[in-house]
């Protein structure tokens, strides 16, 4: 009996040791290891590679930082549109200068009048060579302030012939270009043109055209002050040692400087009105031809810089 049992046990034994017994002595096959001279080939072809995709981005961050905001050609349709509201604000100016000269001949005309009225018997003669006329800071007699003014007028009427030859020469050269394909030449030459001998003589009239406002305003305040004295002051009648009555005296002196007055009035407010709106034009106007300028500069920079470029990549291709 104790034979079958002992038998039993021992195949049992057999049958559970066998399986690990096995498995132990079988070898698992291990990876074999990648060869070192394989993985430093793979190291460097990757580090060649984001050495090559950093030298890209540095080369396309320079292109960004040298390629313009704006192109030549944008540039150059910025400065006709410039042009073009110049040349509009220059025809609305040379309508006011018709008015302008006319101003000027006649306050020169009637500046002249006044002294030889004045100088020629009347009664205020006495008072015009006593009582000074404030103009430009200073104070002159009747006689000096006439030739003054007709000389300072005079210059006015010669800046404002030499605006509107000068101005109907950049109308020209503005409205020569071609605003479907405007040639950048042309576009530069009217720029120029504009800066300069225009700007100049913009700038001319408008301070003779401010003189020529000045002189009415101190004529204006003078009769003022003659009439004020013809009326009030018996001073007056004892300078004036005239050999009329002092009624007719009074009433002749009283209606010239009366419609004198009125006269200068009404003509320098006119003047004063239109002065005023071709100031603010003009104004306008100083900031476009600046604008002009600095995209004319730019614009030639930047075809510079383009030009430079295509002559280095020419050279770099020659053998």
């Amino acid at each position: 009996m104790k034979t079958p049992l002992i038998a039993l046990a021992c195949m049992a034994l057999v049958l559970v040791c066998s399986p690990t017994s096995r498995a132990d002595d079988e070898v698992l096959p291990q990876p074999s290891p990648p060869l070192c001279e394989e993985t430093l080939k793979r190291q460097d072809e990757a580090l060649a590679a984001l050495k090559a995709e950093q030298s890209r981005l540095e080369q396309k961050i320079r292109d960004m930082e040298c390629a313009p905001v704006v192109s030549s050609d944008e540039l150059l349709a910025r400065n006709l549109h410039h042009l073009q509201s110049l040349a509009a604000n220059t025809r609305a100016q040379r309508q006011t200068m018709t008015d302008f000269r006319t101003f000027v001949t006649w306050m020169s005309s009637s500046l002249a009048g006044y002294e030889k009225y004045i100088q020629a018997g009347s009664v205020v003669a006495g008072a015009a060579k006593v009582l000074p006329i404030p103009y430009a800071g200073q104070a002159s007699m009747l006689t000096k302030f006439v030739s003054q003014g007709v000389l300072s007028l005079n210059a006015a009427s010669g800046s404002i012939a030499t605006y509107l030859k000068i101005s109907d020469q950049y109308l020209a050269l503005a409205g020569g270009i071609d605003p479907k394909r405007p040639d950048p030449a042309r576009v530069s030459a009217a720029v120029r043109f504009a800066d300069g001998e225009f700007l100049r003589s913009m700038t001319d009239v408008q301070a003779k055209l401010r003189t020529s406002a000045d002189i009415s305003a101190s004529t204006l305040s003078f009769l003022k002050t003659l009439d004020s004295y013809v009326g009030g002051s018996d001073e007056y009648w004892a300078r004036t040692k005239a050999f009329i009555t002092r009624n007719d005296a009074y009433k002749k002196d009283k209606s010239y400087l009366a419609s004198s007055i009125e006269g200068l009035t009404s003509q320098a407010g006119a003047f004063n009105n239109r002065l005023t709106l071709f100031e603010e034009t003009a104004r306008k106007d100083l900031p476009i031809i600046k604008n002009l300028v600095a995209y004319d500069e730019l614009a030639r920079e930047i075809d510079a810089r383009a030009r430079q470029k295509r002559e280095a990549m020419a050279a770099a291709v020659k053998p």
